[in-house]
């Protein structure tokens, strides 16, 4: 039986290359939906609850990082029906695609976003743009392909919230005028150690 405080990888929220965070989830993949669950992940089904508050039902949209599809599986129960994925590690993506949940699925190329501006109402990327996951400088890139009136709709875990780069990612789209903050609360992330996450919802000026 698996101790908890062994399910999740010690050195997970720490920077690293791409190539490294790319094995990190390869490796993970066909133990990490079973995993991440026993922790108490609560995040993917927070931020779909607060996005039905804020987006139509039938918004198209793009599940950005979507890994095994947890966050999609939460969409879903929340209402969502239209929902493409993309991530960067194809064993997480395969797993993703088998789901059923997406409309169509890609293996992206980190640094490029291979879709046109104003093609999804909503992006979202759930425990993505965060320390050990995306950088910081993955943030303006994504609020630059939202029309305006779009939404894009992220986490920050508790790691992520202490890293000042990620909070100054958020402030600069924010003070420059390309975004306003619709939505942000602060809850559990991962029960069993305690760990919280802010939910985020931005809109496209």
């Amino acid at each position: 039986m698996t101790k908890k405080k062994d399910v999740l990888q010690p050195s997970l929220w720490t920077a690293r290359p791409v190539e490294e965070t790319i094995s990190v989830y390869a490796a993970w993949a066909d133990t990490y939906d079973a995993e991440v669950q026993a922790r108490g992940y609560r995040t993917p089904a927070r931020l779909a609850a607060a996005l039905a508050q804020h987006a139509q039902l039938d918004a198209e949209i793009l599940d950005f990082g979507c890994g095994t599809g947890i966050g999609g599986a939460a969409l879903h129960k929340a209402g969502f029906a239209q929902m493409d994925g993309t991530d960067v590690t194809v064993e997480m993506l395969e797993i993703a695609a088998e789901t059923g949940l997406y409309d169509k699925t890609w293996l992206s190329t980190p640094g490029a976003l291979s879709f046109a501006k104003g093609d999804y109402d909503v992006i979202v990327a759930v425990g993505v743009i965060s320390l050990g996951a995306a950088p910081p400088e993955t943030l303006a890139p994504l609020v630059a392909k939202l029309a305006t009136g779009g939404l894009l709709a992220l986490s920050y875990n508790g790691p992520t919230l202490e890293d000042e780069s990620y909070a100054n990612a958020l402030g600069t789209e924010v003070s420059a005028g390309h975004v306003e903050v619709i939505f942000r609360e602060h809850g559990p992330h991962l029960e069993d150690v305690g760990m919280g996450s802010d939910v985020i919802i931005l809109r496209r000026r």
